[in-house]
């Protein structure tokens, strides 16, 4: 039956290819004399501008100016004295729709130019950008910008394949260490629409069980998307799914992949070559038909906020795209967010997670020690360790790798007077000052001024001490007191994906560990205090998360894979990682957040810019009943302009009014021709 269904899908893709390249002149002239008229949406991110505009079709364009493709407009043309509208600015755009006429009293302008008549704008994916920018108070031309990438031609002339077959419904595999994992997969493999949290074992199996869900899902006749926080975790997901099913049945969509490549990839899933799309994200938006599953792995990692406006998060954009198209959700990770642990309270999802035996044997052995604990010797004083985690990696390094995570890059990042204990500052900008190696003068963080001669402000000694020391220092200090020992470095400047099964020192940032073959002998999380003591409401949580994904490195308890954690005992995180009760912590969290009345029980906003910017833009916004405005308080002065930020709270249900009283209150302050930036941002990750 796959195979004659997989016949059928080819002669059809065959019959849309040739039908698309017959004559259209005829049907042109038809479209042109019973649709005139094309609605665009114009490529101007502003939020006064957030409406579509009727433009009049030529005859020449009627047959390819579709809804869904790309055109380019003049934009503010002006009426002449003979009624027609000329010049103005070229823009591109989309048309949305045709229509017969337009509530437009005067003459439209024509359309300038079809870019190209493939259609990249569907409507499934017009209504979910103009919902994501609604939810985030953000204008409809910056969320197709981020859904929809830029065309390539080359590519766009290229021909797609046409899809394969159905394949086959692979076995549970290593989900049957969980209790409802083969229910989930037969019912993904049904048409079902199950939605989940799940909480991952540790180990290497992580990827292969996301493949596994999405062979599934296929083998039912939908398709599925998975979202990864980083190129390295999607690369992994790509290998396990095409070892499980064989190439072509899917498209991994990287940001290194250059705009080609990555436009076609994308085009294949638009046409329905592909069924499944793969990436970062950026592929929350990828136009995968037929969605039945959507995978957001490690959503809590930062990496899924998108930096540009309006800063939609992958994990809010994966529920409004089930919603809308009713598809089945896996929220995975090592660790559980407090927005996981929402859904979970609510009934919106499910707990999807092993028995506490199962995850006893497969997780490490977790020590605890502070920085306080004595050293033993020389060598331990010499490398910056407590006793503790000294001897532990001095034993592991007999029988395979051990990684050592640090909190900051670097060699020095922090810096502090010996005497008095000031930061050290920069004359300029005031930030902080750094050290980029031994012996080299300092630089600032900010503005990266040289500092030749440092004193301190407050008592005047010339001498520095180390605040935070860096992953490269610590690298240095290691080699010193493990001479004969590898030392490898993985963090922003160069990440390793992978290093093998011989003893070595591995150091690596949060976020950059690579997979050890056959697992870690034993990790080291250093300086536990410079993640808990941030001052933000998701400090801990956003710790545990990092400890979390370390530690899954290691080798299970039973095989002697130990985890020491430098850090204060009786903090919850710490107490957390020692049990491996992630979903427990999170529980706990919502809990707290619940008293406070902050997200995700409530929705926020943040207000920044300069103080007269906020407060103005304050005094317009028509807030819903009983919204509560935090602030504004300084965050920071960098080149001597003062920044303010106020946080703006509603209770759950007036997230929708919040957000279109905040646009509303910018659009307003355009009207009164007011230059001063304000950056409004829905749901912010930094509460503080």
């Amino acid at each position: 039956m796959s195979s004659s269904n997989g016949d059928g899908e080819q002669l059809a893709f065959i019959r849309e290819t040739v039908r698309k390249a017959k004559p259209r002149t005829w049907r042109g002239a038809r479209l042109a004399a019973e649709l005139p008229v094309a609605r665009v949406v114009v490529d101007k991110g502003l939020l006064h501008l957030d409406q579509y505009f009727d433009y009049a079709v030529p005859e020449p364009m009627a047959e390819d100016a579709q809804p869904g493709v790309r055109v380019r407009v003049r934009f503010g043309a002006r009426v002449v004295a003979s009624g027609r509208r000329e010049g103005g600015e070229l823009h591109d755009g989309f048309v949305v729709e045709r229509l017969a006429s337009s509530d437009y009293a005067g003459p439209l302008a024509p359309l300038a130019q079809v870019l190209s008549p493939e259609p990249v704008l569907s409507p499934q994916l017009l209504r979910l950008c103009r919902t994501v920018a609604d939810r985030y108070a953000g204008t409809l031309a910056d969320v197709i910008q981020l859904a929809v990438p830029p065309r390539h031609a080359q590519a766009e002339a290229e021909m797609s394949p046409p899809p394969l077959p159905v394949p086959v419904l692979p076995g549970p595999g290593s989900w049957e260490r969980y209790p409802q994992g083969p229910e989930y997969l037969a019912a993904l493999a049904a048409g079902g629409a199950p939605r989940a949290v799940w909480s991952a074992l540790p180990g290497p199996s992580w990827p292969e069980e996301i493949a596994r869900a999405v062979a599934a899902t296929l083998a039912g006749g939908r398709g599925a998307l998975v979202v990864l926080p980083d190129g390295k975790a999607a690369a992994r997901v790509d290998a396990a799914l095409t070892e499980l099913v064989g190439p072509g049945h899917h498209a991994l969509l990287a940001a290194d992949l250059g705009p080609k490549e990555r436009y076609r990839r994308w085009l294949a899933v638009s046409r329905g070559s592909v069924r499944a799309a793969i990436g970062t994200r950026a592929a929350m938006f990828a136009p995968v038909r037929d969605l039945g599953l959507v995978v957001v792995w490690a959503d809590g990692d930062a990496n899924h906020s998108d930096p540009r406006a309006p800063h939609p998060h992958v994990r809010e954009v994966a529920l409004l795209r089930a919603a809308e198209e009713r598809a089945a959700v896996l929220l995975g990770g090592l660790s559980v967010t407090v927005e996981a642990a929402q859904l979970l309270r609510t009934g919106w999802a499910r707990p999807l997670a092993a028995e506490r035996e199962t995850v006893r044997a497969v997780a490490p052995r977790v020590r605890t020690v502070t920085d306080l604990d004595q050293a033993r010797d020389a060598a331990a004083q010499s490398a910056r360790l407590p006793g503790p985690a000294w001897q532990a990696a001095r034993e592991a390094l007999a029988s395979g790798p051990v990684l050592v995570q640090v909190p900051r890059r670097g060699y020095v990042p922090r810096l502090a007077c010996a005497r008095c204990r000031t930061p050290a500052r920069c004359r300029v900008c005031v930030g902080p000052l750094e050290a980029a190696g031994a012996g080299e003068a300092l630089v600032c963080a900010w503005c990266g001024q040289a500092e030749g001669e440092w004193h301190c402000a407050e008592c005047g000694s010339f001498r520095l001490r180390a605040q935070v020391v860096g992953a490269r220092r610590t690298a240095e200090e290691l080699g010193k007191a493990f001479p004969r020992v590898p030392v490898r470095t993985s963090g922003r400047d160069a990440v390793l994906s992978s290093v093998s099964g011989e003893p070595a020192l591995v150091i690596a940032t949060p976020g950059a560990e690579p997979v050890a073959e056959g697992g870690y002998a034993a990790a080291l999380l250093l300086d536990g205090w410079a993640l808990l003591n941030r001052p933000d409401l998701r400090a801990g949580e956003e710790t545990l998360r990092l400890w979390t994904a370390a530690a899954a490195l290691v080798r299970p308890a039973g095989e002697g894979g130990v985890v020491v954690v430098v850090a204060e005992p009786t903090a919850r995180p710490v107490q957390a990682l020692v049990r491996w009760d992630q979903a427990g912590h999170a529980a706990l969290e919502l809990e707290e957040r619940a008293q406070l009345h902050f997200p995700p029980v409530s929705r926020m906003a943040s207000v920044t810019g300069s103080p007269k910017a906020v407060e103005d833009l304050l005094a317009l916004v028509r807030l819903p009943e009983g919204a509560d405005v935090l602030g504004p308080v300084p965050v920071s002065a960098v080149r001597g302009e003062e920044v303010e930020r106020a946080l703006v709270r509603v209770a759950p249900g007036q997230g929708a009014a919040l957000a279109s009283a905040l646009k509303a209150a910018q659009v307003a302050r355009v009207a009164l021709r007011s230059a001063e930036v304000v950056k409004v941002r829905v749901d912010p990750l930094d509460i503080g």
